[in-house]
């Protein structure tokens, strides 16, 4: 069937969370989910998309060829207002087959699982050596400074051939740039600040070629496979989302596990590879960081789950609620970290899956696995209350983490 909709009657989203339940999604999704697995919400410029909130629509969506992930399509569901300008597009994530295909090979190598493993001591060394750093130094510390965010920086940074030196500059336009707030023209002067920094490091590249990634897509471009615009674009989309997805991860992750002292305990207890890797499964699953959900227009009519979703309709996909579906994950809102809950889709789902996923896991794997071993008094340093989400950003986490041993 279809549905008529009053947009003064749908509700607002992103709603908000309930102020004693942070790890939670907003209780608007909970109730919207109830209530069936498609609803009409309001979004910051009136417009009313449907937001999919059961699990197995959102997979079957993800997964179909008649929904598009192109932000120019008339009535994709922009998470924010923005300023037009020409190749403003980050890069690959926002466009559709072929072209998405094409673009995302050039850069797929360095991520696959057999070429993340090889890099698995390399990050153990890093971890390792932070906190090091960080027991040798003030006590209590904020762990995003001090573990959280240099982690994924620091791998990031080695994997594509940027200057950790430079990691000040392009983790306070990053800021910018997933705040859902921030002013349009703000946000605009911040990506171009980024794509002028990577564009002068390809420049570097082509000339002095290394074995990073950046090389590579220099490569491309003496081949002319590749412009140099879209080189520097797709250095800015990797850059910023390997570091800031699993920094947030790392934090809001420490944060949990301290609040639920009973599941903090069976990995300070433990050095199993399968259990370690099945507790970054279910946190990723439990918290799925990423929560303005993913965004979506559809090329032609669809019917599911009852609706019939127009062609152009927009679609917005809250993988934060879908992960806390009772019918795929029973307890949901249970963090339970035996639970096998590799089917989230805290990574999204279909040809447009997160890329950069094996490396994710990777170092989780090893952040979750060696923290709280190696520092097993490690406790929150203030109250929880007093903890500053980031309820205003398009990745979720917190600000800043002080805790104490």
């Amino acid at each position: 069937m279809t549905e008529t909709v009053n947009p003064a009657e749908v509700p607002q989203f992103p709603g908000a969370r309930a102020a004693r339940c942070p790890f939670d999604p907003p209780p608007v999704l909970r109730a919207l989910q109830e209530q069936g697995p498609l609803a009409k919400v309001k979004v910051w410029d009136g417009s009313t998309p449907w937001l999919v909130t059961r699990y197995e629509e959102q997979r079957a969506l993800l997964a179909d060829p008649r929904v598009s992930a192109d932000v120019t399509r008339p009535g994709y569901p922009r998470s924010a207002p923005v300023v037009s300008r020409n190749g403003s597009a980050i890069s690959f994530i926002l466009m559709d087959d072929p072209e998405h295909a094409r673009l995302r090979r050039m850069v797929q190598a360095p991520f696959t699982v057999r070429r993340i493993e090889t890099l698995r001591p390399a990050v153990q060394k890093i971890v390792d050596g932070l906190i090091d750093d960080m027991l040798a130094g003030p006590n209590p510390v904020d762990l995003v400074e001090a573990f959280a965010l240099p982690v994924p920086s620091l791998v990031i940074c080695e994997l594509l051939g940027v200057p950790y030196a430079d990691h000040e500059f392009f983790q306070d336009n990053s800021k910018i740039l997933i705040r859902r707030e921030a002013d349009p023209e703000e946000r605009a002067a911040a990506f171009a600040r980024l794509v002028g920094y990577l564009d002068d490091l390809v420049g570097q590249k082509l000339d002095h070629p290394g074995e990073d990634l950046l090389s590579r897509l220099a490569e491309r471009i003496k081949a002319g496979e590749l412009t140099r615009p879209e080189a520097a674009r797709m250095g800015v989309l990797l850059l910023v989302a390997g570091h800031e997805t699993t920094a947030n991860m790392i934090a809001l992750g420490t944060l949990a596990l301290l609040e639920h002292p009973d599941q903090l305990d069976l990995l300070r207890r433990t050095d199993d590879p399968k259990l370690i890797a099945g507790a970054v499964e279910e946190l990723l699953r439990y918290l799925n960081i990423t929560h303005s959900g993913r965004r979506r227009v559809a090329l032609e009519d669809i019917e599911i789950g009852g609706q019939v979703i127009r062609a152009g309709d927009g679609l917005i996909l809250a993988n934060d609620i879908g992960n806390r579906d009772p019918a795929a994950f029973p307890d949901p809102d249970r963090l339970d970290l035996r639970r096998d809950a590799r089917r989230h889709v805290a990574f999204g789902f279909g040809v447009h899956q997160c890329l950069g996923q094996p490396l994710a896991r990777m170092e989780l794997q090893v952040a979750y696995g060696t923290l709280y071993r190696r520092v097993p008094t490690l406790r929150l340093a203030t109250e929880l209350e007093r903890i500053p989400f980031k309820h205003d950003g398009q990745v979720y986490g917190v600000y800043e983490l002080p805790v104490a041993w």
